[in-house]
């Protein structure tokens, strides 16, 4: 089977190489060359007319069904290229079609995200005003409430800052996501 393979490569090769020279200007200037020479013969008694012509229609004739065969190989090759592009087309339309889903999920849970860190920012607006309150009724209790007040406090500045770099990580994403969104268009 490797060596049909190897044959028939070795054909294709060849029958591509004749028929881009039949479709060349050298092709054109040796057949013209050749027709002048045949029906020049005739006329300096080298050949009768009748045989020249029987010969040359036979070799014509010839010329033209191994061309058209050529021809047709040549055809059927560049068919399959095209139906090769054609899958490879229609594969990477499914890949970018997958892509902007992926992109719209992404998009989805970060407006989700968004929605659930406005969500902890107003818990912890009202934390810190209940903060505020028990640390105004607390000026008269002990040491270790306002110790602990104190905790609260810092974990709740802590949790801020985490928040707003949390904050920082989805607007860089969202703006990844345009930028991708834009490069798609």
């Amino acid at each position: 089977m490797k060596k049909y393979n190897e044959k028939a490569e070795v054909l294709e090769k060849i029958a591509d190489g004749i028929t881009s020279w039949i479709g060349s200007i050298p092709s054109l200037i040796v057949h013209t060359l050749l027709f002048l020479t045949s029906f020049l013969l005739p006329m300096v008694n080298l050949v009768e007319f009748d045989k020249m012509l029987l010969i040359l229609t036979t070799v014509l004739s010839l010329e033209a069904i191994y061309l058209a065969i050529f021809i047709q190989m040549s055809v059927n090759k560049s068919h399959e290229k095209i139906e090769d592009i054609q899958e490879d087309i229609e594969e990477i339309s499914e890949d970018i079609e997958d892509i902007q889903e992926d992109i719209e999920e992404i998009s989805e849970d970060i407006e989700e995200i968004s929605e659930d860190i406005e969500e902890i920012n107003e818990d912890i607006e009202d934390i810190q005003e209940d903060i505020e309150e028990i640390n105004e009724d607390e000026e008269d209790e002990h040491h270790n409430e306002r110790a602990k007040n104190a905790i609260l406090k810092s974990n709740v500045s802590s949790n801020k800052n985490e928040i707003k770099a949390l904050k920082d990580i989805i607007t860089q994403l969202q703006n990844e996501i345009d930028q991708l969104k834009k490069n798609d268009e």
